[in-house]
């Protein structure tokens, strides 16, 4: 068995989000909320992931401890989605309510950019984790 692909990531208190390496080779990001230093660390976490993306891979976003998403938030994130490096990713991005689900869509769907990755909503975590388990053939 290979080592696992090094995460880049260092803990840092002043940011709210961590991340781990995932058994399959993707990561698990989980945020306790969405500031404005959280997502500029996040954003700059991320482009650094896409530039280095190598293979298919598999990310979840859990955002269930955020209390609030801001429409900025969304916006970021459909921005990092859309660039072509994303191509080989899927996200399921796991939130606290069906009303947050339902508001990162709206906010997503009036983005003027397509979405590179495979990218679903989820309210149940096991529902995202059996998602992302698929065989990533099935991207889609």
């Amino acid at each position: 068995m290979t080592d696992p692909k090094p995460l880049n990531w260092t803990s840092d208190p002043a940011v709210g989000y961590s991340v781990v390496r995932r058994g399959d080779g993707g990561m698990t990001l989980t945020f306790t909320d969405l500031s404005e230093s959280t997502m500029a660390h996040w954003h700059q976490f991320a482009l650094d992931h896409l530039f280095s993306a190598d293979r298919r891979t598999r990310n979840l976003y859990d955002l269930r401890a955020v209390k609030e998403i801001p429409e900025q938030a969304v916006r970021m994130a459909v921005e990092a989605n859309s660039d072509p490096s994303a191509r080989n990713i899927r996200v399921a991005v796991v939130v606290a309510s069906e009303a947050m689900a339902d508001g990162i869509r709206k906010v997503a769907a009036l983005a003027e950019t397509e979405s590179a990755s495979a990218m679903k909503i989820f309210t149940d975590i096991n529902a995202a984790e059996a998602w992302l388990a698929r065989p990533l053939d099935q991207i889609a």
